[in-house]
């Protein structure tokens, strides 16, 4: 998966007169960072550089999680066609950049963003580029989300693991009050991140919230630690984004988990592939989550027919039956 066309230019044009090595600098603070998932009260974009690594380094992969979970949700729901939307911890817009390429029709869009080097590079790129009318807030999503009106989709996109455990309840409470329709989470693919997510997902199907997906029921996750659910995009890297890596490879697999939660049921809970399929001849095994809320490898080999072709063919995070 690669950047639309429009925000890939606006990323060049932002990053070409930085420093190389300037870039990989602030990308390995960057990085650092976000590994310790440290919360010490700094933004981890919160100057001009910071933002720049972060588009040179993480955006690309950023988007292809979030791009791929609004795929997942949109099969789910074929029938969802949202006109608003709402983006806690905006960033420099990946979400909205996601969300309008998935339904170009969207009209309006509202991001909350505490870092005003971040704000202002996200209204840089969207700038004439993106059709809906866009407003940019700047708020924490801990304490700023009073005063703001509920959206058909309401995303937080790789945030919730720079917010303090004990606060999370409220956040994911005051954001599920905002959802008039659907609420979408994507997290890191990590055990700490499935957790996250695990927590979030409990917390809306008390709220009365029917999942999406990834998962095909709303009953207790079947898997247990060390096992965790979490999958996984090929992500082209640009030329600059090798060389700020230091990288040989012209891609990289971003791990991620998401959940989408909606105030409507899912017409249809197909199981799911939640690990890589394991071929053979004449054979596969895929791990499925099924919609009885069980979870486990099923092979399926020739004497299956069609269900067989359609498995062959079937990729992890997809749906089957």
């Amino acid at each position: 998966m690669e950047l639309p066309a429009a925000l890939r230019q606006g990323v060049d044009s932002l990053l070409e007169k930085v420093p190389l090595a300037t870039l990989k600098q602030a990308a390995k603070t960057l990085s650092e960072r976000y590994r310790a998932e440290l919360r010490d009260g700094r933004l981890h974009m919160g100057e001009d550089i910071a933002v720049k690594a972060y588009l040179a380094t993480r955006l690309p992969a950023t988007y292809a999680a979030v791009r791929a979970s609004l795929d997942a949700l949109a099969d789910a729901r074929p029938d969802f066609q949202p006109k608003s939307l709402l983006d806690v911890g905006a960033g420099p817009g990946t979400m909205l950049w996601a969300t309008t390429d998935a339904w170009p029709e969207l009209e309006q869009a509202v991001l909350v963003e505490a870092s005003a080097a971040v704000r202002k590079v996200g209204q840089s790129l969207a700038a004439s580029k993106i059709a809906a009318r866009t407003d940019w807030i700047a708020g924490d999503a801990t304490i700023d989300l009073d005063g703001l009106k509920p959206a058909d989709l309401v995303s937080i996109a790789y945030v919730l693991d720079e917010v303090a455990p004990a606060s999370l309840p409220k956040l994911v409470g005051r954001l599920w009050q905002l959802t008039a329709d659907t609420m979408l989470i994507v997290e890191p693919g990590t055990p700490a991140g499935w957790q996250r997510v695990l927590a979030a997902r409990q917390q809306l199907i008390g709220a009365g919230a029917h999942v999406l997906a990834p998962c095909p029921h709303d009953v207790p996750c079947p898997l247990a630690p060390p096992d965790w659910c979490h999958f996984a995009r090929r992500v082209a890297r640009s030329r600059l984004h090798r060389l700020v890596k230091d990288a040989d490879v012209p891609w990289e697999d971003e791990k991620f988990v998401y959940l989408a939660a909606s105030r409507h049921a899912a017409p249809a809970h197909p199981a799911r592939v939640i690990a890589p399929p394991k071929g053979g001849s004449g054979r596969v095994v895929l791990k499925l989550c099924r919609p009885d809320g069980s979870a486990g490898e099923h092979l399926f080999s020739k004497r299956d027919g069609d269900v067989f072709k359609a498995a062959r063919r079937a990729d992890w995070g997809d749906t089957i039956g």
